[in-house]
């Protein structure tokens, strides 16, 4: 993350938020998304001049905004390597114990870094720009001490959210690379607040939130309570390109972030723990039957182009629909497909956007549900059905399988790529293995030191 300025020295400090008992929340635990827990991790006190002063703000205000949400918050502040551990290990023991439908949080702020394609979360009072042996050291690595140890939540959802620089410190030194692309567990939305190898802008002031925090907490507090985890995140994306291509500032302009989103989630969550009216709380009008209609004829289409249509015809009938920020983000998505699929060398077409016959019945739920997503432009449901394809080996299945691969590719999957690489050196077109390696890790991914050998 970019500091500007230098904060005092805070010694390690844990403490509860307990979920607000007003508005959206309720306290029946059997209903599904109500038991919500979060941890708020925020390290700022580096030494000067990569402290981050804006790091306490962020969890103190984020901390709030999940509380109105029915979270019981965890917030951690200034954790060395060891008390990061422990505190992330407490959390994860907390999560095994929570019921399958509970809705979990982890959320990071300070400096990230890469080594050896692994992304680590820098423990608070090392130096960003040490050797890499120490960095490895006084980090915690998300993708094994994190991602992988959380248990799936098929049924709800995990949420990580790391907000640090996809840059590295050390790069005037020639050693080391941004935060890696990662794909998400099953039930699992990971979300980096900016794109690889850019910065996480931090303000100077302590009385600021960061651009990718601060678009959060708004939008946590003010979206409706119907809003779905998954649409916020997007919506988080949008707010956050929009602020900083538009700020006043051009430096501001020229560091835009491109926050990344990585989604595995088979649930669709709600922000509101509990969708009934409660009193004192006024209930969003419900939509008109057509309006319904169409919003349920947007909900299952498969192909970007008819996609585009019905969101721009719903948004001119109902410009003040309940579901119009999501058609919003809908639309957007849909014209993103559309611009890769028009690349000459993506080779997918209306027919690809079906399910193979020889699918299994207990698979054509949620890779329905991918083909839906993927229409909307998520890079990790069309890499998910790329390898669909692969394993249901049909008729067209390994053309399908390259074919989704690219679009994927096309959409940021960076995975994707380097996949489409191995896939085309195994086919002896090193050309086009060669141009597919150099797009992965364009977009930011590096892979395991044991694949990078094995490609050669």
């Amino acid at each position: 993350m970019l500091g500007l300025a230098g904060v005092l020295s805070v010694a390690p400090l844990v403490f509860r938020l307990q979920p607000a008992r007003a508005g959206n929340v309720v306290s029946d635990s059997a209903a599904p998304y109500t038991h919500r827990l979060a941890l708020l991790i925020g390290n700022g006190d580096y030494p000067v001049p990569h402290d981050l002063p804006p790091i306490h703000k962020n969890v103190m205000d984020l901390g709030e905004a999940l509380a109105f949400r029915g979270f019981d918050v965890t917030q951690a502040m200034n954790l060395d390597e060891s008390s990061l551990q422990t505190t992330v290990n407490d959390f994860i023991k907390r999560v095994e114990q929570a019921p399958p439908n509970a809705v979990t949080l982890f959320y990071y702020a300070g400096h990230g870094l890469q080594v050896d394609s692994n992304n680590l979360l820098l423990g608070s009072g090392a130096n960003p720009t040490a050797p890499r042996r120490d960095l490895l050291a006084r980090s915690l690595v998300l993708q094994q001490k994190l991602l992988a140890a959380l248990p799936a939540r098929p049924q709800a959802l995990n949420i990580t959210v790391i907000d640090a620089c996809r840059t590295d410190l050390r790069n005037a030194l020639g050693d080391g690379e941004g935060l890696n692309q990662v794909e998400a567990p099953v039930g699992s939305l990971v979300c980096f607040s900016t794109g690889a190898g850019k910065p996480a802008v931090s303000p100077a002031s302590a009385d600021q939130n960061t651009f990718y925090t601060g678009a959060l907490v708004k939008l946590l507090l003010e979206s409706e309570g119907h809003i779905t985890f998954n649409d916020l995140f997007r919506m988080v994306k949008q707010d956050v390109e929009n602020t900083m291509l538009k700020h006043p500032l051009a430096a501001i302009r020229r560091l835009a972030q491109t926050p990344f989103i990585a989604d595995n989630a088979r649930a669709q969550v709600p922000l509101a723990v509990h969708l009934s009216a409660l009193p004192g709380v006024s209930a969003p009008p419900p939509m008109l039957p057509q309006e319904e209609a169409d919003w349920n004829a947007i909900q299952s289409t498969q192909w970007p182009v008819d996609l585009l249509r019905l969101c721009q015809a719903f948004l001119a009938s109902y410009p003040n629909s309940i579901q119009a920020r999501s058609v919003m983000v809908y639309q957007a998505g849909a014209q993103q497909a559309l611009s890769v699929l028009r690349h000459k060398e993506v080779k997918l077409f209306r027919t690809s956007f079906v399910l193979p016959q020889s699918m299994p019945s207990e698979l054509q739920v949620d890779a329905t549900a991918d083909l839906v997503r993927a229409a909307r432009g998520d890079k990790d449901a069309a890499a998910r059905i790329a390898r669909l394809h692969r394993e249901m080996d049909a008729e067209q299945g390994q053309l399908r399988y390259v074919g989704w691969l690219q679009y994927a590719g096309g959409l940021g999957n960076g995975i994707a790529s380097y996949e489409l690489a191995l896939y085309y050196r195994e086919a002896a077109q090193p050309l086009l293995a060669a141009q597919a390696e150099a797009r992965a890790r364009h977009l930011g991914y590096t892979p395991p030191r044991a694949l990078g050998h094995a490609r050669k």
